[in-house]
């Protein structure tokens, strides 16, 4: 799909992989609305794009856990540039770490990083049918192709992500519907780098394991990523091609791979055995 002048709607937008998505997709001359729960970096971003780019933007506050908060969004978009192209489910948590999780922090981790893709696919997919053509990109991550080391909220809810991902595209791929899934290691937001300042041990190694598996990326280098991979189609999107030969690794001998991670894990706390 050609984003240029396009609708698409940006959640997490207003820092990191989000605001970088809004930037370019508004320089390729799409029309975006840009949101996060944070309502001022969202204006910030929407702003920047309007003096800068070829596209338009317009922001809004909001929390994507919540279906009124999706159904705003697509509203907001509607009344300012038209039906909604392109849905980018990309706001995201780290959730907690550990086995003793509370049922609220497993709950938040599930409604932002799954449920809010799902209640946005509930909400744009019968409409794209009508239309004949739609474009749904899930951002989860490599945790949710192969772990998260330390945070077991995060690793479950991003494989759910890829799960539910795989299934739209198996379900309504015929029905003129795109469906890809953003699957990157370590990116430079502060997302990335909350656990190693939270002084929690798991989170703490949660932030090491993915800086120490493979180089950092800016956001920007993300995005042009993700542009390439809706221009060719693409359902699977490695910023980090490695993670293929990993996540391959793992499908040939899931038993060496565990006892692999385990290996990783104990080097990376400092365990001699």
């Amino acid at each position: 799909m050609k984003v240029d002048n396009r609708v698409a709607v940006v959640t997490g937008g207003g820092a990191g992989i989000g605001a970088a998505l809004a930037v370019k997709l508004a320089h390729a001359g799409a029309r975006v609305v840009v949101a996060d729960l944070d309502s001022g970096a969202a204006a910030a971003v929407a702003e920047a794009i309007n003096r800068a780019s070829s596209g338009a933007a317009v922001s809004a506050g909001a929390d994507v856990s919540a279906t009124v908060d999706i159904q705003q969004l697509i509203r907001l978009a509607e009344n300012e540039f038209g039906p909604v192209d392109l849905y980018f489910a990309n706001a995201g948590i780290t959730g907690s770490t550990g086995l003793d999780v509370s049922e609220t922090d497993w709950d938040r981790s599930l409604d932002v990083n799954l449920r809010a893709h799902i209640r946005a696919a509930q909400l744009l997919v019968p409409g794209w049918i009508e239309r004949g053509q739609g474009y749904f990109v899930s951002t989860s991550s490599a945790a949710g192709l192969l772990t998260q080391l330390g945070s077991a909220t995060y690793s479950v809810t991003k494989h759910a992500a890829v799960g539910f991902a795989e299934w739209l595209n198996i379900t309504y791929g015929d029905k003129g519907i795109r469906v890809s899934c953003l699957c990157p290691m370590g990116v430079n937001t502060k997302l990335l780098y909350s656990g190693s300042k939270s002084g929690d041990p798991l989170g703490d190694l949660a932030t090491r394991a993915v800086t120490a598996a493979g180089d950092v990326l800016e956001p920007t280098v993300v995005a042009d990523t993700v542009l390439e991979a809706i221009d060719d189609e693409r359902f699977l999107i490695l910023p980090h091609p490695e993670v293929l030969d990993m996540y391959r690794q793992k499908a040939a001998d899931y038993d060496r791979w565990l006892r692999g991670m385990r290996r990783y894990q104990r080097s990376l706390l400092g365990d001699p055995r």
